[in-house]
Formats: structure tokens, sequence, C-alpha cells
């Protein structure tokens, strides 16, 4: 399994129709979609899943878009492009001030749209660069996605793969440190910063249970690799999600 992982977007919108088409769109251009209609339905996927930008709809039946953009942006950073009617003038500029990164007006193409969206998140890793990094929430490795908040590891296609405490503080600690060579006393430790209870069985027990979950042939591994009479090492590229 090597496909990376595409950036995941969240539509919020109570249009079915409109959700459809950004989709579909979105889909064919390296993205994954998740759809809400609602705001019980946005905040479920995000304390489930790990989104990389919202497209939020300030017009929602029964909700206030409004209202869900000041709650989002006072319980995190992710970036938010609003959408709104044409002569809905207050309503961007209210937006922006909220915090949203962007808007559009409806109608709009799906062109414009994946436009935005890519300047908004190149701009938010930019940012991030320049200003250090909040706290990881995901590392992201070839067809793979790590939640740490949720303690979940899915698939590229959203299937869950069952992780043992030990397990997940081993695979947590690999992908923090990918590319170096960490030692077995090293793991151990770096393994606390994920759960207070450390686990006592041998690394090397770890690792072999983790290749049989992770690596396409355990025999001939690929993502964690032996690093002779020294420790271990994660080879592949690790992408650290905030």
């Amino acid at each position: 399994m090597n496909e990376r992982l595409p950036p995941h977007v969240l539509v919020v919108d109570d249009d079915p129709v409109l959700r459809g088409v950004v989709n579909e769109y979105l889909s064919q251009n390296d993205f994954r979609l998740s759809e809400a209609a609602g705001g019980e339905e946005m905040l479920a996927i995000l304390r489930s899943q790990v989104v990389d930008l919202v497209i939020l709809d300030l017009r929602l039946r029964g909700a206030s878009g409004m209202q869900l953009l000041q709650q989002l942006r006072a319980e995190s950073q992710l970036p938010i492009i609003v959408l709104t009617g044409r002569i809905d003038e207050a309503d961007r500029v209210m937006a922006l001030e909220l915090g949203a990164d962007d808007y559009l007006t409806k109608p709009f193409s799906p062109r414009e749209l994946l436009a935005r969206i890519r300047t908004v998140l190149r701009r938010t890793r930019a940012g991030k660069e320049t200003h250090g990094a909040p706290v990881c929430r995901a590392y992201r490795f070839p067809g793979w996605e790590l939640n740490l908040r949720q303690r979940q590891l899915t698939t590229a296609d959203g299937r869950g793969v069952v992780l043992s405490n030990g397990e997940f503080n081993l695979l947590a600690a690999l992908l923090a440190a990918a590319n170096r060579v960490l030692t077995r006393d090293q793991l151990l430790e770096m393994s606390r910063r994920y759960d207070n209870e450390v686990y006592d069985r041998a690394i090397d027990v770890q690792v072999l249970r983790l290749r049989r979950k992770i690596e396409p042939d355990a025999a001939h591994p690929q993502l964690i690799i032996t690093e002779r009479g020294v420790g271990y090492r994660f080879a592949a590229p690790v992408e650290a999600v905030y």
C-alpha cells in the first residue's frame, strides 16, 4: 500500500446537489471528501476524523453558519472557506472578521473553489513553517493515517485497523522521528508522550506486530527498518497534520 493520503476536506451545506458537485469535482483532483448537512454532523465528523479544511455555508437551514464559524475558530485554527450569496456583503465581512480564511459567493465554479482551497492550504502550511506548529493532530504516511486524538489508525479508504496501546505508542514515536534511527531505549521513552501506561513488552515484539498490520510484506519491511545493532527507523515519508 504505497498511495499518498490526499488532503481531507469537509463540505458543510444543506444543499445535497451542491455537496454532490463539490464532492465529485474535488475527488477527481486528489482530495478526500466528507459531507455534512448541518452543525451536528459537522462536529461529529471533526471529532472522529482528521480534517484539513472546512467549506462552510453561512446560510444553513435550522442552524447559524456564523455561530458554527465562531465555534470552529474558538476551538482550532482549522482552515475555513465560507460560502455566501452574492448580495451578502455584510456576511462576508463578518465572516472574515471572525476568522474565516477565505470566502466564495454562490453560484461559483468548482474550478475556482479548487484554486481557493489549494491557496488556503498552501498559505496555512507556510504560516506553520514560519511561526511554529501547534499540537500535532495526526500523522500521515503512504496509505495510512494515525489520528493521535482518537488513537485510531485508518487506511486510505477509511478502514480502521485495531492497535493495542503498545502498538499505538510505538508507531506514534516512530512517526514523530521519521527517518531517524532510534534505539530501543529511546523508543520506550518516547512512547510515554502518547500514554501514561508504558508498555512492558519487548520493543522487538511490538515492531513485529506492527509490521504485520501496516507492511505490504512483513517479511520484507519497507516502513519500519531494522538498523542492526542500533534499533529501528521509520523509512517512509511522514506528514504531520496540525
